[in-house]
């Protein structure tokens, strides 16, 4: 087993775990790590992403189930008859509410690894009554879907999970058409992390020892053959946030707190695939 096998094994486990937890009316902390939030409790990541107005139409089972670090779904636009793509769909949300908003000629897919967080968004699906939906089982490194297929990737705090980041932008470039818009909400590291929090899995399995610094992310995308690349922070978490987040992990909390102030957030990564790609797939006659 390579490092990298053992620590997306740990993760599929933990979110395993979480998605049970979920329908147990228990939620997790942070992205999966930590313990259980306690009843109004809000953990600073993960809570209030969600209007009432979006989560009225939702099974509360997907509500629950939601541990990502943004909305994705506020922020990009998307357009009837679109084809979209959440990756790492977990409990369900961001693909249920993209699915109202192309409309019964459009499709959204939802890819995960983990098998009872399927089982449990094809379950939130079918409360919900939507029928242009699609989860699908499978890793973000390595996309069950055909080139030049998909419209828009969206994604909530899951790509700082992987290993292997090159390769997860590698691929939605690949499975994006000519245009196509990659708009995700995801951890981010302003500056340099302490080296523990970087060699903690339990943060790993939480979205904060994963993350890439805002540059390296920036370069990434445009190294994998993305355009118009541009990062906004949505919520810049201080030493406070810090000290709840690390809990339970055995970080020095008082120690590393306030190193990390100001220095991670939530942030919305944009970037779009080159139309002029068109020209270059229809020469290997892969044009539909």
């Amino acid at each position: 087993m390579t490092d990298q096998q053992g620590l997306k094994d740990e993760i599929k486990a933990r979110y395993g775990k979480a998605a049970l937890q979920s329908q147990q009316k228990e939620q997790r902390s942070c992205c999966g790590a930590g313990s259980v939030l306690t009843h109004g409790q809000l953990d600073p990541i993960t809570g209030d992403l969600y209007g009432d107005g979006q989560t009225a139409v939702l099974p509360e089972e997907a509500v629950r189930a939601s541990l990502g670090c943004g909305n994705p779904t506020a922020l990009a636009p998307i357009a009837m008859g679109e084809t979209v793509l959440d990756l790492g769909s977990g409990g369900g949300i961001d693909v249920l509410l993209s699915a109202r908003r192309v409309g019964p000629n459009g499709k959204v897919y939802g890819l995960d690894m983990t098998d009872e967080m399927l089982e449990l968004a094809r379950a939130n699906q079918a409360k919900a009554g939507v029928t242009n939906v699609e989860f699908l089982k499978g890793d973000i490194e390595h996309i069950p879907l055909p080139d030049n297929s998909i419209d828009l990737i969206i994604s909530n705090c899951v790509i700082n999970l992987s290993p292997d980041k090159d390769r997860v932008l590698a691929e939605a470039f690949r499975v994006l058409k000519p245009g196509g818009r990659f708009a995700v909400s995801d951890i981010v590291i302003r500056g340099d992390m302490p080296k523990e929090i970087r060699q903690s899995l339990e943060l790993w399995a939480g979205c904060i020892a994963g993350a890439l610094e805002e540059t390296e992310y920036k370069r990434k995308l445009s190294q994998a053959g993305f355009e118009q690349v541009s990062i906004e922070a949505t919520r810049v978490y201080t030493a406070q946030d810090a000290r709840d987040l690390f809990n339970g992990t055995g970080v020095d909390i008082e120690a590393v707190a306030p190193l990390v102030d100001g220095k991670f957030v939530s942030g919305f990564v944009r970037a779009s695939k080159p139309v002029a790609s068109q020209a270059a797939c229809c020469a290997t006659s892969c044009c539909t």
